[in-house]
């Protein structure tokens, strides 16, 4: 990532000056992130937790931070990469655990319609990995082609395929589920 160097460390002047970084993307982002964390757990408290450890290395981490403003991105990064290793952990032990309590619908679920919501989100859940990253990126988050690139470590090619073959799978799937 162009917007991280991992050889710049932070005076003590400068650990206030993280902290009050870290303290301003909890409050601007940790709403989205968990959004963006329940498309790829169906846990709520589980996305919570990954929201949370996403800040908490993001934190450890801020000193590396070179641009302020790439930090939203690098939480979205992390975010998608503890629900990855969240779904492998999940899939050995999906048998032995019980399933997950109903969560309370947000007054925002309430109002969009729970079960068109649902909808999609099941039919984005049964997606690839990466073109469901691709496509929560690109139409949850409103970025381009060339950020998700960017931030997932892909070629933009790549990225545009991953969108177009979703957005066909997920057109596909939601026709069948009326």
């Amino acid at each position: 990532m162009d917007g991280l160097t991992a050889g710049v460390s932070a005076t003590r002047d400068q650990v206030p000056d993280f902290e009050r970084q870290a303290a301003a993307l909890f409050n601007a982002e940790a709403p989205s992130l968990l959004h963006l964390a329940r498309f790829y757990v169906e846990d709520k408290t589980a996305a919570e937790d990954l929201v949370q450890e996403a800040f908490i290395r993001l934190s450890r981490n801020m000193a590396r931070v070179r641009d302020p403003a790439r930090g939203a991105a690098y939480l979205r990064s992390i975010v998608i990469n503890l629900a990855r290793d969240h779904n492998r952990r999940g899939l050995v032990s999906l048998h032995h655990r019980p399933p997950p309590a109903d969560d309370e619908p947000s007054a925002e679920e309430a109002v969009l319609g729970r079960s068109a919501r649902q909808e999609v989100v099941d039919a984005l859940r049964g997606l690839p990995g990466r073109q469901r990253e691709c496509l929560t990126l690109r139409y949850y988050y409103d970025m381009s082609p060339a950020d998700i690139a960017d931030g997932l470590g892909m070629s933009v090619n790549s990225v545009k395929t991953h969108l177009q073959r979703g957005l066909r799978a997920l057109s596909l799937a939601l026709r069948e589920n009326p």
